[in-house]
């Protein structure tokens, strides 16, 4: 007997899991609030400077992508964590380059960021 069966109740057992996820890295994890807050901060200033649908895309998928990142870092520090609790240079080096692919997304996020605010914040100025 398969016991894999695709049901619609265990695929929506999955979101609740999901939603889980996405309470416990809100609620739970420091950096998560700082990259929530700059997204905040990035979606006010798009409205405010009025950035095009395109603009906008880029910018929401930066934005779920580096939160999507934080996530998985999250993740594999606390599996890491669970793993090896006391100091180990092995996992040390998992964790650094998990934090690793964080600082890369962010970077990205805000290299965008400027090239989609920086002509618009000018604009501003100089339209006057």
């Amino acid at each position: 007997m398969d016991n894999n069966k695709f049901t619609i109740r265990d695929r929506l057992k999955s979101f609740r899991f999901a939603f889980n996820g996405i309470r416990i890295l809100l609620i739970h994890e420091h950096n998560a609030w700082v990259q929530l807050f700059a997204a905040v901060c990035v979606i006010l200033a798009g409205f405010l400077l009025k950035i095009t649908i395109f603009e906008w895309v880029t910018i929401v998928i930066l934005v779920g992508f580096v939160i999507a990142l934080e996530a998985i870092n999250s993740s594999i520090e606390k599996l890491s964590d669970f793993v090896s609790p006391e100091k180990h240079n092995q996992i040390k080096i998992v964790k650094d380059l998990s934090a690793a692919g964080v600082l890369i997304g962010a970077i990205t996020a805000v290299i965008v960021g400027l090239l989609v605010f920086i002509p618009k914040i000018f604009a501003l100025f100089t339209a006057r």
